[in-house]
Order: structure tokens, then sequence, then C-alpha cells
């Protein structure tokens, strides 16, 4: 940062705002967001930015930094480019480890000190279109970023405006306006430098070349304060700009219409609600599936019913050190309630182990917000009578006071787990009764859940006749002679040719 330019009062930074990084992130936003990042994080060029001890992910964002020369409250879009004093460099830093803990706000992702080295030198923003900025990123002397503002989604001075409706931005006060695809993960060693100019402008001002080196930190995080790093392959992927890139094996083509349909359709839903598990058991083992049955849990709420699509978390055996790196913080249990959708089931991997909680009243109100339809866990639940009182259903192996930490380690979300002895994925179809808990296929539940129905009107046909005192031998199940009064009775037409 030049002697010119004072520390800025507030540093807000936008989410996403080029088409490249847009199309590489596979989403594309109808409206500026922002985050702020503290004035303590402002870096000068020729420093280093640190990688905190225990984290992998620290990554650099080359972007072009506006300086506002005049106060600007409520200005209009064509006015906003005139509060503009200047134009320079900046890397927004960014630590992907920390990301999840805070979501959006990236205040511990994005708040370290030197995460947002700015300059060496102003460019006058009244000398330049800002419509024809560009921006560059090298890393070791490659060329990593190379984009101009003419690949924005939201023009420079609409970002000014925009935060215009909604405070003051101050003399000093400086706006990240985004960075462009290629941006990538850095290490120690490793030297970032950023440039901006405007080569189409006369004499092709530039801010220089901002440099800045990665350093390795031996500090790591304190597990007794706050959240610890944590990362997965989706970090990971997003990191380094691709899964290619970040080593990581390609995901499967994109599905087709087809494919991508709900699995859980609300007729299907309709039909699923009306067949009892008993019926959907039976269809499943007819078509070679005999381990459908989620083992040993029952009911919190007696009568439930629940019908939804799996969505899945998995605890591994209590280990120290795996509790101290993947038990704190924004862990996996808190992930998955905090992002289980409307008609979703939480199903929960305990090993059958019924001495400990796998959930509590906290996280089952999270759930209910969500507008999931229900839990199994084949594990215990804590605060029963409260989990009930909220009333969200809960199948587990009953009541068990304990919290987390004791038997299990959160570990994983939305991955094929093992639950009450039958293998659940996410979007498996999972029904439960008072009968119990099936996992169905999502490709068989339509012909199941028809075929039970069917069935159900024939046992109730069935039951008729014994009531009546006829007995079960040749009645139950149909033979020859009794299906041909049932048919005659019922119009149904017979398929079983058609059924497994």
């Amino acid at each position: 940062m030049t002697a010119s330019m004072t520390r800025p009062g507030k540093i807000i930074a936008i989410h996403l705002s080029y088409a490249s990084r847009a199309d590489q992130r596979g989403r594309r936003p109808a409206a500026p967001s922002y985050f702020f990042k503290p004035a303590s994080s402002v870096g000068v060029s020729g420093g280093t930015v640190e990688r905190p001890a225990g984290t992998e992910l620290l990554a650099f964002e080359g972007e072009i930094a506006l300086v506002i020369g005049t106060a600007a409250r409520h200005v209009s879009l064509g006015d906003a480019w005139n509060h503009v004093g200047w134009v320079t460099a900046s890397n927004d830093l960014g630590l992907y480890d920390l990301r999840a803990n805070d979501k959006g706000s990236n205040v511990r992702s994005k708040g370290g000190d030197g995460y947002t080295p700015l300059g060496p030198g102003l460019i006058d923003a009244r000398t330049v279109d800002p419509a024809a900025l560009r921006v560059r990123a090298w890393v070791n002397g490659e060329l990593r970023q190379d984009d101009t503002t003419a690949g924005l989604i939201f023009p420079l001075a609409q970002l000014v405006a925009d935060l215009s409706q909604h405070f003051t931005l101050e003399p000093g006060d400086v706006i990240l306006t985004g960075t462009p695809a290629g941006s990538s993960v850095i290490v120690p060693g490793d030297v970032v430098e950023i440039e901006v100019d405007a080569p189409d402008a006369e004499g092709s001002p530039s801010s220089g070349r901002l440099i800045t080196t990665v350093t390795q930190g031996d500090v790591p995080f304190d597990e007794e304060i706050g959240s610890l790093p944590a990362v997965d392959d989706v970090q990971r992927a997003e990191a380094w700009g691709s899964r290619e890139e970040a080593g990581l094996p390609a995901e499967d083509a994109a599905p087709t219409a087809e494919e991508a349909a709900p699995a859980l359709s609300p007729e299907l839903r309709a039909k699923l609600l009306e067949a009892p598990t008993a019926g959907l058991s039976a269809q499943l083992r007819k078509r070679g599936h005999h381990s459908c049955f989620i083992d040993g849990v029952s009911v919190n709420i007696p009568g439930s019913k629940i019908v939804g699509t799996a969505k899945t978390l998995r605890f591994v055996p209590f280990r120290e050190d795996l509790f101290t790196t993947h038990g704190g913080g924004y862990n996996a249990q808190k992930r998955a309630f905090d992002s289980v959708d409307e008609g979703e089931i939480i199903v929960i991997e305990a090993r059958g182990d019924a001495t400990t909680g796998t959930l509590g009243d906290i996280l089952a109100l999270r759930a209910r917000a969500r507008g999931a339809t229900g839990v199994v866990t084949d594990g215990g639940v804590r605060d029963f009578d409260a989990v009930a009182e909220i009333g969200l259903p809960v199948f587990s192996q009953g009541a068990h006071p304990s919290v987390l930490g004791r038997k299990h380690v959160p570990w994983d979300a939305d991955i094929t787990i093992s639950c009450g002895g039958a293998t659940v994925q996410p979007g498996d179809i999972i029904v439960g009764d008072g009968d119990g808990v099936v996992v169905i296929p999502p490709a068989l539940a339509e012909q199941v859940a028809d075929d039970t129905l069917a069935q159900e009107i024939e046992d109730a046909w069935i039951a008729e006749q014994v009531a009546a005192g006829h007995p079960v031998d040749g009645l139950f199940p149909l033979n020859a002679e009794w299906r041909a009064k049932y048919e005659a009775a019922t119009g149904a037409a017979s398929d079983r040719g058609a059924r497994p």
C-alpha cells in the first residue's frame, strides 16, 4: 500500500462477479452478494502471508480493488463511478479449510492477517474506463489469471451504487470486485503477483505488480476455543478450481432429464404412505431384496409413519485424535442437520450402539425447521421426550443421556452407510411405520408400491372370507380355485405371471 493510501475503514468483497468464475462454479447469481473483511487483513506488496499449521487449501484470488474517493450514499448507477477515487490490485486470499465454519460470512476463512494485500500503486479512476480494466495473476512466474471487466456479470459502478443503498461508503473504503477463473491453491514458498492495468487507456496506467510470498505457520488452531480446519473433496475442487486440478477423479456425466427427475414424486409418496412396511418388504423379497430392513429401531411417537428420501450421516468409533479433528466446530453431524431438505429423512450409522445419543432436542428442532420428515438411527437418542414433543418422528434404539464424544466421531455425510444391518445410499427411499423401517431402491419404488397396494386389496378380501368362517388352507395364499372366486368378486385381472 502506498503512502498516499490510508488504512481502509471498511473492506467489502463480492462473492461472485466474473462470468468465467461463475461458469467454473456452475452457478450464476442473479444479484451481487457481499462479505466484509477486517482492516487488519490488509497487506503490502513484498509482504508474506502465512498458511496456518494443519491446513492445506490456501488460495489466491487476483482482483481489482476500488478505493472510494468521496462519500457515497444512495448514489445512482450513473453517478456511482464518480465516487471512486482510485483503482489498484488486490489478492483476496482465502483459507478453504475454514470456509464451512462461517458459510458466506467468510470471517475466519478470509479475515486472516495479510489476507488482503493491496497496491503497490494507485490508478486515478477518472483516467480509465471501468469497463476496460484488466486483472492478471502469476504464480511463480506462470500466468494463472487473465481477464477484463468486460467479463463481469455486474459492472463495477453497480457495486458502488448497490452498496450505497445500505450504508455510507466513506473515503478510503475498499471494494474488492471479485476474481475471474484461474484462482487456485498456493503452498509455502510460492510467490504470487497481481497486476491491474488499463491497456487501452492513454499511457496504459498500471498498479504495478503486487507481490506476496507464502510462508508456513507453526501455530495450530486451539481445539478448546473454536472451530478446527476441515476439508472435503468439494472444498478441494473449489479451492483448486476443478476436480482434475485437485487430483480427484472426474465426476460421472451429468444425468439425463429422466435420471434427474425426483425419486419421490408426490404421487409416489402418497402411495407409500398408504402401503404398510410389511407389504413393501414382501414385495422387495419377491424381487430378491432380503436386506432391506433397518433392524432394531422403533419410533418415538406411536402411530407415526414416515416416507422420504435418505440423507445419510456416518459416525465412526471414538478415537481421541480423530475426535479432536472432526468432533468439534461445524462437524459432519451439524452440517447434515443444517442442510437436510424438506421431505428428506436423516439416516445415521451408529454401528447399532444404543449406549450413546446420536442427536438431541436442538438438532431435532433444526431438522424440523428445515422440513425433514424424520430421523432413523441405529443408535440412541438424547433428550428423548423433548424430541418427541417437538413432533419429529425418530426411529432409534431408544433413549440415552450421553452427549457426542462418548462412543462416536461424526465423520461424514451424504455417503453410502450401514444402518441397522441395511445399506443406505443418499436418495434411497425410506419408509417407516409401527412394523419397522425398510429401504427401497428408487428404481423399484413405483412398482413395489403399486404391487403392495394391490396385495393389500387382495388381503382385505381374504380377511373377509376368513371372518366368514372359511379355513385358510387354499385361501391364504389364494390357490387357483380361490383366485378365480376373488377375480370374479372384485373384477381384478390376474397379473401374477408378470410379477416376480
